[in-house]
C-alpha cells in the first residue's frame, strides 16, 4: 500500500508558527528548548525560526528502547545546565508517553525554574503513562508517521511533509516507499 498523506507542508507551516508563537507569548524573558535528537532537528529548527523572543537550544541523544523494556537511557547529554531555567523539551511525536515521561523526570532533576513539553505530534490513544502536553501540533491516530524528520532506517525524514507509511510494507524492505515518495 503507498504511503498516504497526514499533513501537509503548508498545514505543517502554519502549525508551527501557532507553536512559536504560543511559546513566545509564554516565554516573554527567552527560553531553553531541548530538542531529542534526531527526529525533532527539523521541527526544532523551523521552530526556532518562528519565535520572537531569545532562544537557546541544546540537544540530547536516547537509545533506542531496549527490547521488551520499554526503557531508553541518554547518550548524548545536554551541553548546559538547566539550574533556574524555563525550559521546554521538543519532542517530533510522543505515543506511548514512556519516552517523554522518562526524559522530562532526567530534566526536572537539573531544578529548571519551569519545565514543559512541546511535540508536534501526538498520540493519545497509545498512552501508556498518562503525560499532559502543554504544546500540541497535531493529535493524530494509530498511523507510522514519516517525514519531517521521522523515519524508518534513516530514511524519509527529508520530505517537507508528514505521511502515513505502510509498516509491514517498510519491515519487508525500508526502501519500500522511496520510488512513491522520490520518484525513484
Amino acid at each position: 500500500m503507498p504511503p498516504r498523506l497526514l499533513i501537509g507542508r503548508e498545514d505543517l507551516q502554519a502549525t508551527v508558527r501557532r507553536l512559536g508563537a504560543e511559546l513566545s507569548a509564554d516565554y516573554p524573558g527567552g527560553v531553553l528548548l531541548v530538542a531529542v535528537l534526531k527526529g525533532s532537528v527539523f521541527f526544532l529548527a523551523d521552530l526556532v525560526r518562528t519565535m520572537t523572543v531569545d532562544v537557546e537550544v541544546d540537544f540530547l541523544g536516547i537509545s533506542p528502547y531496549a527490547p521488551g523494556t520499554g526503557r531508553v537511557r541518554i547518550v548524548k547529554d545536554l551541553d548546559g545546565d538547566l539550574f533556574g531555567r524555563d525550559v521546554v523539551l521538543v519532542e517530533d511525536i510522543v505515543d506511548t508517553g514512556l519516552t517523554v515521561t522518562y526524559l522530562l523526570g532526567e530534566l526536572a532533576r537539573r531544578a529548571p525554574h519551569s519545565l514543559e513539553a512541546c511535540t508536534l505530534l501526538d498520540k493519545p490513544q497509545r498512552r501508556i503513562v498518562p503525560t499532559r502536553m502543554r504544546y500540541v501540533g497535531f493529535e493524530i491516530g494509530d498511523e507510522f508517521a514519516l517525514g519531517y524528520g521521522m523515519d524508518f532506517a534513516e530514511r524519509y525524514r527529508n520530505l517537507d511533509h508528514i505521511v502515513a507509511g505502510d509498516v509491514r510494507a517498510l519491515l519487508g524492505d525500508p526502501d519500500a516507499h522511496v520510488s512513491d515518495l522520490f520518484g525513484r
